[in-house]
């Protein structure tokens, strides 16, 4: 993408997002308030010291709340704010003097006793407020605290009240008949009201209470709105919206002459019993810094830092945008406004320290979460990277075209290796058959059978082969160890010298007679080290279950491998592979220290800077796993395979360390990381997201915010439309095998996950394990789920518990029950899997059946391989 174009790109998105945060400037208006606050709601919580809250703390909180407010509520007369009269006397701020009532009726006589001891001794002590939502918390009935009421009363120099939630006043009139005063407790947020109406209906309940008490006087002895938190309802924590519901109030109630008192003063950290919104809820911060202006414009004095930041990270990680080859403007717009969203994400978190208090609640959360979700970001973008590319880019470039190849002469000798392990004579048979079929003058073809004791299953090759000529020559071995490798390489000590070429094909491929005529003329070329056509199969029509596993496996070939061919990237997958044997040479030969030594192998060939071809058009066409359980050990394999290769190969990523250029590392890295990586990272989000879901359902801890949980739903959507676009636009399959891929996709997630952590923390030796494959029953195996099932049912109980239990419909609440549903979804589509394929009508023939007919003296062939040798239509994808 030229330079030019590119900075234009970047440049256009960048300003669009800046628009976009100037359009969304909370900057706003509300009623100034000129003079000082009636009163305000003042409290601290005492730390360890038996003495409680210390004078010093107190004489600095009080000098903050002088310089905005005329008197203070308290709620307590011990514990240290006993200290509160003396020292607000000399800021000329009045008392309403809180006397904590609950069922400790020892304490109670103490905080009765200290109230009229103070309210006798300082002036500035105007009212007594006994019990504060005594009967909201049921510590206390109506009845008993209205004999306390009057009990103080007798004794009080001053009027005495009492402090609940309205309602209450409404229901126990017996209260307000005991009081001289009612402090009625009206907070828009917790009655769930929207910022719109907020004061409205605020006022509107403040005169229903006139009405219903027509001569006592009534004080709002609570009114506020918290700056940050999570919803109540209709209720949404700001802090803009504090500001602006405050000056509100403030500007109605003084001009109607109410009397009323702003919860709360300061910000109290310590505050947790009320959940994640308790800390929140002062005009001030816990450092005594004024919250928001109460004249002129609101602002947020964080948003256009914020924002500049939102725009900064997201314009540099635009710039890793020229990395990739070929990029359209298309794809760049696309990139840029991914990488700008991610800029917005980050700026959020900065933002959300910035209003946030760092509780160790918190803390531990983000710490847990954020590694998790910073391995997810590349993840993401990758897909997104692979998304553009297949929607918005230019067609594949470097894709072997076969006819442009034909008119070169050259036909170098070429040794076909098929290694076999108990494989089904029948299915080995027509391998071996197509293979004769060739339509190339130069070849050799050897077969290596191994560790297959009986002679029913190597008796009938080994005739087979004698009657094809010296082209086909038989290897039979016992107790070879070394895995497939070592089979390879014993088939290497019997390739003719004069062989130039290695072709390798699975046991169970039939192959296109055009094979090598078509691809072998790409050596032609002293740099091409391999040549690989795609894997296929020729049983999809099986069930509906091998139809989603072949559209599963299309997916891989069409779109995953035509994309890594763009930068000579592939990954090789042994069957249907041409190797120059130079090449193979210059590599070391078939390694045995992994379990997929064919990719193994290739990975090395393109570090020593040979080239790798790729060509989408079938020209074999094998046999799927025999069931979900043999996919799934397939599965298993290749993850505990890749990771092993991971392990082997991560120096040579290093500069200088092997002849891969950049865009190479960049394909393996985050092939490796978006694959095996991408599922433990979901299956470790899941089972922590379990381990949290007690105590979200019993409000133990606050939900996680969305901060954490909406980048999980995000990444789910991303693969959704990556999978779904990729397949339209590149697998020619019908929407239903599609979804059947998705679902097949989906429940191996735990599979490649616990096999890939396994191979990184090893504890015993990596055995191969051979893919049943062909004709047969299914194992009756429905145990094979059984983590998936365990996982799947607790994270969807989870849900259903988590959302049954929101009854004021948090959001974040609400949204880590959706977390938990999606990512309950790739453990039950296994579940879902399995016993479809136990009970469908479509079951395949008996085990039984099939083993017999393989170990017939004739060498009858087996049932699922009694196929004509006419091939598939060929076609180019």
């Amino acid at each position: 993408m030229p330079l030019g174009a590119f900075g234009t790109v970047v440049c256009l998105v960048a300003c669009l997002h800046l628009g976009l945060w100037a359009l969304k400037d909370p900057r706003t208006t509300a009623p100034s308030v000129e003079g000082k606050l009636p009163s305000v709601s003042y409290n601290r919580f005492a730390g360890p010291s038996s003495d409680g809250i210390p004078e010093e703390r107190i004489r600095a909180d009080l000098i903050a709340i002088a310089a905005r407010a005329k008197a203070v509520r308290t709620y307590s007369s011990t514990q240290g704010l006993e200290r509160v009269p003396a020292i607000a006397a000399g800021l000329g701020l009045t008392v309403t003097l809180g006397v904590w009532i609950d069922k400790d009726t020892a304490r109670n006589e103490r905080e009765i006793a200290s109230a009229l001891d103070l309210a006798r001794r300082y002036p500035n002590v105007t009212r007594l407020v006994v019990g504060n939502e005594t009967i909201f918390r049921h510590e206390q009935t109506a009845t008993h605290l209205a004999e306390i009421i009057r009990r103080v009363k007798r004794e009080s120099p001053v009027p005495v009240a009492t402090a609940d939630h309205w309602k209450t006043f409404v229901d126990y009139p017996e209260l307000v008949d005991a009081v001289d005063q009612v402090l009625a407790h009206i907070i828009p947020y917790w009655e769930g009201l929207p910022k719109q109406t907020a004061v409205e209906e605020s006022l509107a309940i403040y005169d229903r209470l006139r009405a219903v008490y027509p001569h006592k006087k009534i004080v709002i002895g609570e009114f506020g709105w918290p700056s940050a938190g999570h919803n109540f309802e209709g209720a949404v924590p700001d802090p803009i919206t504090q500001a602006v519901i405050l000056r509100d109030f403030v500007s109605r109630a003084g001009a109607r002459e109410i009397d009323y008192n702003i919860v709360e003063a300061i910000d109290q950290p310590e505050k947790l019993f009320e959940g994640n919104v308790g800390p929140y809820w002062g005009i001030f911060d816990a450092s005594l810094r004024a919250k928001f202006s109460w004249t002129g414009p609101i602002v947020d004095p964080h948003y256009w830092k914020t924002a500049w930041l939102a725009v900064l990270v997201g314009s540099l990680l635009s710039i890793t945008i020229l990395a990739l080859p070929g990029v359209t403007v298309a794809q760049a717009v696309l990139l840029a406004t991914a990488d700008h969203v991610f800029g917005s994400w980050c700026a959020a978190l900065f933002a959300y320290w910035q209003r946030h208090y760092p509780l160790h609640g918190e803390i531990v959360t983000f710490a847990i979460a954020l590694p998790l979700l910073g391995l997810l970001v590349p993840i993401v973008r990758s897909r997104l990277n692979e998304t553009a590319a297949i929607a918005l880019g230019c067609q594949p470039l470097q894709l072997l075209d076969a006819a442009a190849l034909r008119a070169a002469p050259s036909t170098p000798k070429i040794s076909i290796h098929i290694p076999a392990y108990r494989e089904p004579p029948g299915m080995l048979l027509e391998t071996i058959e197509s293979v004769a079929r060739l339509d190339y003058p130069n070849f050799e073809c050897v077969v290596v059978v191994n560790n297959t004791p009986d002679p029913a299953f190597w008796q009938p090759i080994e005739a087979r082969c004698r009657e094809l000529g010296p082209r086909f020559k038989f290897v039979y071995v016992q107790n070879l160890v070394g895995f497939k490798a070592a089979a390879l390489r014993l088939a290497l000590g019997e390739t003719a010298s004069d062989a130039e070429i290695i072709g390798i094909i699975d046991a169970d491929y039939v192959v296109d007679p055009a094979w090598l005529k078509d691809l072998v003329p790409g050596f032609a070329d002293p740099h091409v080290g391999l040549i690989q056509a795609p894997q296929d199969h020729r049983d999809g029509g099986r069930s509906l279950i091998h139809a989603a596993m072949n559209a599963e496996y299309a997916g891989f070939f069409d779109i995953g491998m035509v994309e890594r061919n763009e930068v000579n990237a592939i990954i090789v997958h042994g069957t249907m592979c041409l190797i120059r044997r130079t090449a193979l040479g210059t590599a070391g030969g078939w390694s045995s220290d992994t379990i997929c030594e064919d990719s193994d192998l290739g990975l090395t060939i393109m570090e020593l800077g040979w080239r790798a071809l790729y060509t989408n058009r079938r020209y074999g066409w094998g046999l799927l796993p025999q069931d979900y359980l043999a996919f799934r050990t397939q599965r298993s394999r290749w993850a505990g395979g890749a990771v092993q290769i991971a392990r082997k190969h991560w120096r040579r990523f290093l500069p200088g360390m092997s002849q891969l250029n950049l865009d190479q590392k960049r394909e393996f890295a985050f092939g490796w990381l978006g694959w095996f990586g991408a599922e433990i990272i979901a299956v470790a989000a899941a089972i922590l997201n379990l381990v949290w879901v007690p105590f979200v359902a019993f409000n133990i801890v606050a939900v996680p915010d969305a901060l954490l949980t909406l980048p999980i739903l995000a990444a789910f959507v991303v693969s959704l439309v990556h999978f779904s676009c990729s397949y339209q636009l590149r697998v020619t399959v019908p929407y239903r095998q599609m979804l059947g891929a998705m679902l097949v996709l989906m429940s191996v997630q735990w599979t490649v996950a616990s096999a890939a952590f396994k191979a990184a923390f090893p504890t015993r030796p990596s055995h191969f394990h051979r893919t049943r494959k062909g004709s047969g029953a299914t194992l009756r195996a429905p145990s094979t789920a059984i983590p998936e099932t365990a996982l799947g049912a607790l994270l969807l109980a989870g849900s259903v518990t988590i959302y049954a239990t929101n009854f004021y419909r948090f959001f974040e609440t609400d949204l880590f029950a959706t977390i938990l549903l999606v990512q309950s979804l790739p453990f039950l589509s296994a579940v879902a899997l399995v016993w479809l394929e136990r009970f469908s009508g479509r079951k395949l023939r008996q085990i039984s059946t099939s083993r017999v007919e393989d170990r017939s003296p004739s060498g009858e062939r087996k049932e699922g391989c009694r196929r004509s040798c006419r091939q598939p239509p060929r076609q180019q994808l």
